[in-house]
């Protein structure tokens, strides 16, 4: 049995970005601000820690406002769900990627996400089924150290006690592929069509979701 571990944002999923967009604008514009972000620095952006996004679009402005608007990212998005229902979807192919892969093996989910955030955007694309509590982790990058672990202790603690014939790690970032290194894993380098591939070490670069289906 192999263990399929996931990533979520730009692999499962399509279209949070634009829920990025709508939020982060919006916020601006609440706290007085006349800036605001392109598509274009979105999709450059999206990975990163949402304090990340206003260090760069209000370079003069002190940590601590940066860190005030992401939180009041945080709470907009979780009084409007209605904003991420109405861009996010599951990626193309990813239900019968994921159905194929659950007849013989398991698979995790581990995202930089809130916890509570994490559950909420599962059952947006109605992935739950595949993902039930205990299946998913949140790293919540958003958040500082010790009270988080990151993606990388998540999965060494999940496999702690466990054998697997191979790990296979499907992702969209650097430090996804670097979870590969665990138990001399298999990484899959995942980027949606028209989005370009980070620069990072990987034996597969794919666009399809179908393609991880070569390890079954």
């Amino acid at each position: 049995m192999k263990l399929f571990v996931w990533d979520f944002h730009g692999v499962l999923e399509k279209g949070n970005d634009r829920a990025v967009e709508e939020i982060s604008n919006s916020v601006l514009g609440a706290n007085g601000y006349s800036q605001r972000f392109t598509m274009k620095e979105i999709e450059l952006l999206y990975g990163k820690k949402w304090f990340e996004y206003f260090q760069r679009i209000l370079p003069h402005e002190p940590h601590e406002t940066h860190i005030k608007l992401q939180e009041a990212c945080f709470e907009f998005s979780n009084s409007k769900p209605e904003i991420i229902a109405r861009y996010i979807k599951s990626n193309d192919h990813a239900t019968d990627v994921l159905d194929a892969i659950n007849d013989t093996h398991q698979q995790i989910l581990i995202s930089n996400t809130r916890p509570d955030a994490l559950r909420m955007f599962i059952a947006s694309v109605g992935l739950e089924k595949y993902f039930p509590s205990g299946k998913y982790f949140a790293a919540d990058a958003h958040r500082s150290a010790p009270i988080n672990k990151n993606k990388l202790e998540l999965l060494i603690e999940f496999l702690e006690g466990k054998t697997f014939d191979s790990v296979v790690v499907i992702g969209d970032s650097v430090r996804d592929m670097e979870l590969a290194s665990v138990a001399n894993g298999i990484s899959y380098l995942y980027a949606l069509p028209g989005k370009a591939f980070p620069e990072c070490l990987a034996q597969y670069k794919i666009r399809d979701l179908r393609e991880v289906l070569r390890e079954l």
